[in-house]
């Protein structure tokens, strides 16, 4: 069973920056792509960024192109989410997600495993 860790969530204002971690304890890291996505209360869990296995491509959501870079070290089994620019919308519990590779990925794939989750909070 391929576990999924997040850390890096907490409480910023606005404008500022935050980087989230997703630690993966498979060995087969790089045979997986790798998503985050978020829910906010009371709405549904919406795609917000995606890398290929070697880290050569990615794909953001419109809503957080230009503000968010999602990178990946194989090295150390670790999938990051660097968040600058933060606004209020961007509250949510940020997902890390990994999925198998093939040849379609991004934001329409099914994720194979998910992690737990990590809160994400921006005050105005």
């Amino acid at each position: 069973q391929v576990q999924l860790v997040e850390s890096g969530g907490g409480l910023v204002q606005a404008g500022g920056s935050l980087r989230l971690s997703c630690a993966v304890s498979e060995r087969t890291f790089s045979s997986y792509d790798m998503g985050w996505f978020r829910q906010a209360p009371g709405k549904e869990r919406e795609f917000v960024t995606a890398i290929t296995w070697s880290g050569g491509r990615t794909y953001h959501a419109d809503s957080v192109r230009g503000r968010f870079t999602i990178s990946r070290d194989n090295a150390k089994n670790t999938v990051y989410l660097q968040m600058n620019s933060l606004k209020p919308e961007d509250t949510a519990v940020y997902y890390c997600a990994a999925h198998r590779r093939s040849t379609a990925w991004g934001p329409r794939v099914d994720y194979d495993y998910w992690g737990q989750g990590t809160q994400v909070t921006v005050s105005s």
